[in-house]
């Protein structure tokens, strides 16, 4: 043997690493380890190359590793040993929180998150142990995030500051987040003191009604309102671990002022039904947001527009309807039979229009940003009659308007006319009588724009669900 050790008696052989062998014999690592853990006394060299020895004995471990001797090998930088034993000082739960109907809701609908937290070392392993949480809450908060060179927004009373929120120990859903949370919802404890045998999962289902009073979910180029469900869960001493679940709010003005009819049938109140009643209210609210959706946005009218320049009539535009939905195409068709004077091209752009209340304005006057989703262009010299369709994404954000921003949307036109008669914008090729007529090589010209504003609602939110970039299910380990 290449190294004798003097000790007390050792109790019964166990082996280090959960995944070996009792009387399995150890490694030069191993033995440094046992030597610091048992308070052996290494009278010879061992074969470890850390500390530049060069025989391995042969002994076997006599009790398992505590935290202690792993910090020391840490220290050292013995990478080796931490990735033999760390099955036996680290263990895992795995935390998912899931969606049931999608991450996109309506302002004043429900909420459902079905969490679930799980044991994932199966009962077989020789590793295996049960695990404890000392609790899990959950709570849904509205981040708000201002671009510093278009917005100027009060300073923040510093008399509002909670120390306690420095606390690791003290559940912050919006810790280390930029901007500031204007909106949250109570805190709901999930559990209390949870005890995970090797394998087991327990579910637990948060409810909570979304503030109908809230602005909707945006990121634009100036302003950001995010909503985020965030779960805590932590173990004994040891610092908070957040689950953040992103999910999108869509806004329907008039459903905070609608009074929900009186049931025919009058039945005594009973305090066991309230989460059904809560359900039945909840899916009356989504019924109703969709009867009032298809109501605005059905109506057809036909709305005939002049377009005309200093110099006369170019055509006419006619659209049958103003109010769309997102995920709705924009329809609208160009008449240039009855103009004067001739179009050479034009162009359709379907924009969003972001603007800063005046008080928070970080410069006087300063300008509007525009955001262009969809375009149509065309050359259109004789031709008499054109069209166009503009898809509103189901992504983008319906207007809206805060105390601090405000987003309108618009389709924007921009025509290209000719500054001289339509015979003059062709010349004749040949004398023969095969005859080609080609487009002259320069011609005078005069644009401009015009700018008419539409309106854009909100749609079902389940529809927006199958293209939200957010995903239904969201998971950790801690």
């Amino acid at each position: 043997m290449a190294g004798s050790i003097s000790a007390r008696p050792p109790p019964p052989a166990v082996c280090v690493c959960a995944r070996a062998r009792p009387g399995q014999s150890l490694n030069p690592v191993h033995v440094c380890a046992l030597c610091l853990e048992l308070e052996f006394t290494l009278t010879s060299p061992c074969a470890c190359a850390m500390l530049g020895c060069c025989h391995s004995p042969a002994v076997t471990a006599p009790s398992p590793l505590s935290m202690p001797t792993v910090g020391f090998f840490l220290g050292w930088g013995c990478g080796f040993f931490w990735q033999v034993c760390s099955r036996a000082v680290q263990a895992m739960i795995e935390v998912l929180a899931k969606l049931g109907r999608g991450p996109v809701f309506l302002a004043g609908e429900m909420l459902e998150c079905v969490i679930t937290f799980t044991n994932p070392l199966s009962a077989s392993s020789t590793s295996a142990s049960s695990e404890m949480l000392a609790w899990a809450s959950a709570q849904i908060h509205c981040q708000f995030h201002a671009s510093e060179n278009r917005v100027a927004l009060p300073p923040s009373d510093g008399s509002k500051h909670d120390v306690q929120a420095e606390n690791e120990t003290v559940f912050v859903p919006n810790r280390g987040e930029r901007g500031q949370c204007i909106l949250s919802t109570p805190p709901k404890i999930l559990f209390c003191d949870l005890r995970l045998d090797p394998g087991e999962s327990k579910s637990y289902s948060y409810c909570e009604t979304l503030p109908i009073d809230g602005p909707p979910s945006f990121r634009g180029q100036s302003v950001k309102y995010v909503y985020k469900l965030t779960i805590g869960c932590q173990r004994v001493n040891s610092p908070i671990k957040l689950l953040r679940v992103p999910f999108r709010v869509l806004v329907l003005h008039g459903l905070k002022d609608y009074q929900f009819p009186q049931d025919e049938a009058v039945a005594p109140s009973n305090p066991f039904l309230e989460e059904e009643e809560g359900l039945k209210k909840d899916s009356r609210l989504a019924d109703l947001a969709t009867e009032l959706l298809m109501v605005a946005t059905s109506r057809r009218s036909l709305h005939l527009y002049n377009i005309s320049n200093t110099r006369g009539k170019v055509g006419t535009f006619c659209i049958f309807k103003t109010v769309y939905k997102i995920g709705e195409d924009v329809i609208g068709t160009f008449n240039f039979s009855e103009g004067d004077i001739p179009c050479l091209q034009f162009s359709v752009s379907l924009q969003t229009e972001e603007s800063i209340q005046e008080e928070f304005q970080r410069r006087r006057g300063q300008p509007v940003s525009f955001s262009t989703h969809a375009r149509h262009q065309e050359a259109c010299l004789h031709t008499a009659q054109s069209s166009f369709s503009l898809p509103i994404p189901l992504s983008s954000t319906p207007g809206f308007t805060t105390n601090i921003v405000s987003l309108k949307w618009r389709l924007h036109f921009e025509f290209v006319t000719s500054g001289e008669s339509t015979d003059t914008c062709l010349v004749r090729g040949s004398q023969s009588e095969a005859v080609t007529w080609t487009g002259v090589e320069q011609i005078e010209v005069d644009t401009f724009s015009w700018d008419l504003p539409i309106k854009v609602l909100p749609t079902n939110p389940i529809l927006a669900s199958y293209v939200s970039q957010f995903s239904s299910t969201n998971s950790i380990t801690i």
